[in-house]
């Protein structure tokens, strides 16, 4: 099995899509993960991605509508554009924490047809405000779905639950079978990112995080895994950190993870 780690745009593209592109090779990362790019910006984005050879996660967050028709309307429409740029797969936060169970499973059959239609694979993450805000909550889809890949961020869990989840092993283990795609975040009891992951104060939350993500790679039946190291900008990073801080965090969490894992490389 192959491990790839991708960069996020999130925060971290402040200049032309070639200017990010060499800066991400230069630091070892072999994709990027974003959203749609501004419609006078594909070509661009595209042609970088075969002048640098990077693979593309594409990522989809826009949708908030509160009223399900609206939503699902815009929902599909979004993942139809990202599926017509061929990425590896669309991460997608999908649905809202308010929605009824019949109304996030209409939106995950949705992206179900639309996986179908296009051949390009949907996974869905796990974040605060969808469907799958709360481990408690996720494991009844995880339960009736046996077909649903997720992008497990276990850090939005932790702020959501205050803890390390240490109440919820089983789920935690049920997600862990189910997931596709790893954001590399390290969150706390208090929040869905810590300072500075290299601190000794959060030793316990990295290390627990450090487990589940050691636990997708054992239990992962793929050819490639993908994770993406994804450590956010302020808000996410305290106010009085520098900007750079998130670069650093994210490059971190990568240098961290292919030494621990270079024996799974192949």
């Amino acid at each position: 099995m192959r491990i790839l780690y991708f960069c996020t745009t999130w925060g971290q593209k402040m200049n032309s899509w070639d200017e990010f592109f060499s800066g991400i090779i230069s630091h070892g990362y072999q994709g990027v993960e974003t959203d749609l790019p501004a419609e006078g910006e594909k070509n661009e984005f595209m042609e970088g991605l075969e002048k640098y050879g990077l693979k593309f996660i594409a990522q989809h967050w826009e949708t908030t509508a509160i009223n399900l028709k609206s939503h699902q309307q815009e929902y599909e429409e979004r993942l139809h554009k990202l599926a017509a740029l061929k990425p590896l797969f669309i991460n997608s936060h999908t649905g809202r924490d308010f929605f009824s169970w019949e109304q996030n499973c209409s939106l995950l059959d949705s992206a179900q047809k639309i996986e179908k239609e296009t051949g390009v694979r949907i996974v869905h993450e796990t974040h605060r405000g969808r469907f799958a805000y709360a481990a408690h909550v996720t494991a009844p889809f995880l339960n009736q779905r046996p077909e649903l890949q997720l992008t497990l961020d276990v850090s939005h869990w932790c702020a959501v639950a205050e803890s390390l989840l240490q109440d919820q092993p089983e789920v935690v283990n049920l997600a862990i079978k189910h997931t596709a795609h790893i954001h590399a975040r390290v969150g706390f009891a208090q929040g869905p990112q810590v300072a500075d992951p290299s601190l000794p104060e959060y030793a316990e939350a990295l290390a627990f995080h450090l487990n589940c993500w050691d636990k997708v790679v054992e239990n992962y039946k793929g050819d490639i895994l993908t994770i993406t190291p994804e450590f956010g900008p302020i808000p996410y990073m305290p106010h009085h950190l520098p900007q750079e801080r998130q670069w650093q965090n994210n490059l971190y969490i990568m240098n961290l993870l292919k030494n621990r894992y270079q024996l799974n490389q192949s």
